[in-house]
Parts: C-alpha cells; sequence; structure tokens
C-alpha cells in the first residue's frame, strides 16, 4: 500500500467537497487510482467518471494515466481548462 496525497481543483473540488485528502492505495499508475477513487461512489464517482474530461498530474508534471504511483506522491486531478 502507498500512501498518497490527492488534491482536487476547480469543479471536482466543489463536487467532492474538499481540497485535498490522504489516500492509502494498492493502486500502481494514475489510472488505477482514478479507478479507485471512482468505485467510492457519489460526488468521486460523477466528478472522476471515465467519461469525463479529466486531467491529472503526478508531483505536480501533468501526467497520463499510465504514470506510476510511488508511496508519498502528490497527485491532482482538475477539469481540462481551469480559470485564474
Amino acid at each position: 500500500m502507498n500512501k498518497v496525497s490527492v488534491r482536487y481543483f476547480a469543479s471536482i473540488r466543489e463536487a467532492i467537497g474538499q481540497g485535498s485528502e490522504a489516500v492509502e492505495t494498492s493502486a500502481a499508475t494514475l489510472g488505477a487510482l482514478r479507478d479507485e477513487l471512482i468505485a467510492r461512489g457519489g460526488a468521486h464517482a460523477s466528478s472522476l467518471a471515465r467519461g469525463r474530461a479529466v486531467r491529472m498530474a503526478l508531483n505536480q508534471t501533468l501526467s497520463d494515466e499510465s504514470a506510476t504511483l510511488a508511496d508519498g506522491a502528490e497527485v491532482a486531478f482538475f477539469p481540462p481548462v481551469t480559470g485564474g
């Protein structure tokens, strides 16, 4: 299990109702972590759903779903266009 810091931005943060959380995960990649969060149901499922365009960053670098997670990583989820 890895412990990662997950941050949510813009409309995703508003839907989930929090800006960040610590997550214990067995996911090896960003895509697998997204699937774990979707499996929680509720706001996580609707805001991170597979049909939605969601950008991801790993340790403050834009990444795709195949990026490898490591213990202590920071993951961010945000919509494609984030206003200032």
